[in-house]
């Protein structure tokens, strides 16, 4: 028997542990695909939602906000990619170097789920991921994300009217206080069936466990 499993992925594309996530919870719908059915919604969450335009230099960034040092951040990058090549992530070789605002890339996930197709929104979230976290790109440039929006195959023109106004603001920023205000404060959160709460880039193995207990316990 298949379960049907609603999953909310909370994240930010500028947050290398949710591209890790990702491809581990891929990999376990995977491995469980003749028992679960997942119907997956990405719902934002932005670490950084002051970041001024033209970003921050990310050593800079994460020294002022975590107090690492450029060589602990080093040795942590190292890490990332190594769990992002188990998953067949492929983080940028070194580093993406600016860290930049997400708001109107978190705009464009929610025009995809809502006026998109059938895995859209999916589709996009992992081409920002690439973008952004793979290549380095600047992923609060508008031509940036308008290009990234066409190479998925998703109307360009639509998505250009979204970023020249303020179109979905109010409702990305209505679902990013709730999920602060239900407790999250660190990404990625995975929250199957409005209930049951998993944290943090686990391993795919963690993911296929705790949905198989979920399902046995929805059977």
């Amino acid at each position: 028997m298949t379960t049907v499993m609603k999953i909310d992925f909370v994240s930010d594309i500028a947050c290398p542990w949710c591209a890790v996530g990702l491809g581990a919870l891929e990999q376990a719908l995977e491995e469980l695909q003749n028992e679960v059915k997942a119907d997956i919604h990405f719902q934002p969450f932005e670490l950084n939602p002051h970041m001024p335009e033209g970003g921050e230099d990310l050593v800079e960034h994460l020294g002022k906000k975590y107090g690492s040092t450029a060589e602990q951040q080093s040795q942590m990058y190292q890490n990332i990619k190594a769990r992002g090549a188990e998953v067949g992530f492929a983080f940028h070789p070194t580093g993406r170097g600016r860290i930049f605002n997400t708001f109107d890339a978190h705009r464009l996930l929610h025009w995809a789920e809502h006026e998109g197709a059938p895995g859209d929104q999916h589709q996009l979230k992992k081409a920002f991921l690439e973008a952004y976290q793979g290549r380095g790109e600047i992923i609060e440039s508008h031509d940036v994300l308008l290009a990234i929006v066409q190479s998925v195959g998703m109307d360009k023109a639509a998505a250009k009217a979204v970023l020249d106004s303020d179109t979905y603001a109010e409702e990305v920023r209505a679902k990013e206080n709730f999920y602060t205000s239900a407790g999250i404060h660190s990404v990625p959160a995975v929250i199957i069936n409005d209930k049951h709460l998993i944290s943090g880039g686990q391993p795919a193995a963690v993911f296929a466990s705790a949905l198989r207990q979920i399902a046995a316990e929805a059977g």
